[in-house]
């Protein structure tokens, strides 16, 4: 816009002359930014870079328009990027490193039909650094714990290759209703050489209900108790004889049990065309009365000077004060009483009948799903069935009779 006479206040500056009049400026096209999302330092660097990697994509991905449908391309496409910091914000990422996305548009797709915001997800991933809460380094669970990160071997990354294009036709068919984990993003980071697998899924367990008692079960019973290493722990992976030998029963309500075992059918039967085995079905049991209780003696801790960091506990009182991610919309909507959960964010959760002899809540979904009948369990195979007969309850038989042992054995885990 052109202007007549001086600007305010010319001043006597030493200035090259008569200013030349100004001519029409073009208009500077907006071009849109995503929100940025402050990445917190991660004293591992792996975790840093894959905060970062994250955001990289997710603000690339941003910029994608949405294609109109899958192309068999983008089942086998990846996104690679190689970084060299020399002297520059080393305090927060190493010098160098590089970050891989496998299949983004695939994974765009799954997350939108699994129901995550693309900056939910971003922001539960990188808002704070993942953390593990056990020994075990290969799970790791996002602040906010709305998410699983997975460390897989090279070989798992090709089994989900392997799997991608008929797991995303199946989610696409049962319109995201399924009990099989929720796969989100499949990424490899390089940090000195050395290469990381990670496999980003929904968590199973609820972000806010403590699970106070858990089972991995596959319906075998050779082998399948929890050794007493296991048994002395906080929080012990029980298997299927345990189960048994605690008398343990699922209580809920006709109609849920009913949709359940329906969804659990259909999920298994995808699983024997793809001649998949070895999953298991992983139960968390949230009891309500002792959640209350431990609530109590933590609020008391508190008033008697507990110190500062009890009351940002996720567990504790206010169950995450994140104002984004994954499960963050749940503190704008009514306040969740003892017990209560919102289905949209505990996707695998099941209430307990008024009928069951605790108050409890039940989260429930398929794990281990990447096993195929290969020449290698085959083998396994006939070496259990010499060691414990041609019967015996073993866990390495063929994909169809897994499943019907399976099916059989959690349709009487129900009261």
């Amino acid at each position: 816009m052109a202007a007549a006479g001086p600007g305010p206040g010319p001043g006597p500056g030493p200035g090259p002359g008569p200013a030349a009049p100004r001519t029409k400026t073009k208009k500077k096209q907006k071009r849109f930014v995503p929100q940025r999302v402050k990445v917190l330092r991660a004293a591992d660097p792996l975790l840093a870079v894959l905060a970062w990697g994250v955001n990289h994509q997710i603000s690339e991905l941003s910029q994608v328009p949405l294609p109109v449908m899958l192309l068999p391309d983008d089942f086998k496409a990846s996104s690679k990027i190689k970084v060299n910091n020399h002297l520059f914000n080393r305090e927060n990422l190493p010098s160098h490193f590089k970050f891989k996305e496998y299949c983004p548009q695939v994974f765009r797709n799954l997350r939108e039909r699994f129901g995550i915001d693309d900056q939910d997800y971003q922001v539960s991933l990188t808002r704070s650094p993942p953390h593990s809460e056990g020994s075990d380094r290969r799970f790791l669970l996002s602040s906010d714990r709305t998410l699983v990160v997975k460390e897989l071997s090279s070989e798992d990354v090709a089994d989900v290759h392997g799997l991608l294009s008929h797991y995303h036709q199946y989610v696409v068919q049962c319109h995201g209703s399924t009990l099989l984990p929720r796969f989100l993003g499949m990424y490899r980071v390089s940090v000195d050489s050395e290469e990381t697998y990670l496999l980003v899924m929904r968590n199973m367990f609820s972000h806010r209900l403590p699970v106070h008692r858990k089972y991995d079960l596959k319906g075998s019973l050779v082998s399948r108790e929890a050794s007493d290493k296991e048994k002395v722990k906080d929080l012990p992976t029980l298997k299927d004889m345990d189960f048994l030998n605690k008398n343990e029963k699922v209580y809920v309500g006709e109609e849920d049990q009913k949709d359940f075992m329906e969804k659990l059918k259909r999920d298994v039967e995808f699983l024997v065309q793809l001649k998949i085995m070895d999953y298991s079905l992983l139960l968390g049991i949230h009891e309500v009365g002792r959640a209350e209780q431990e609530e109590e003696e933590e609020v008391e801790e508190e008033e008697g000077g507990g110190g500062d960091e009890a009351g940002a506990t996720v567990l504790g009182g206010s169950y995450g004060t994140s104002p984004e991610g994954i499960g963050s919309y749940l503190n704008s909507h009514r306040p969740l009483g003892p017990g209560d959960f919102d289905p949209y964010v505990d996707v695998y959760a099941l209430r307990g009948t008024e009928a069951a002899p605790r108050r409890e809540v039940y989260f429930m979904g398929l794990i281990d799903v990447l096993t195929q009948y290969d020449a290698r369990k085959k083998a396994a195979h006939a070496a259990k069935t010499v060691k414990h007969g041609a019967g015996a309850e073993i866990s390495t038989v063929h994909p169809e009779q897994y499943a019907k042992r399976f099916l059989d054995f959690i349709t009487n885990i129900f009261a």
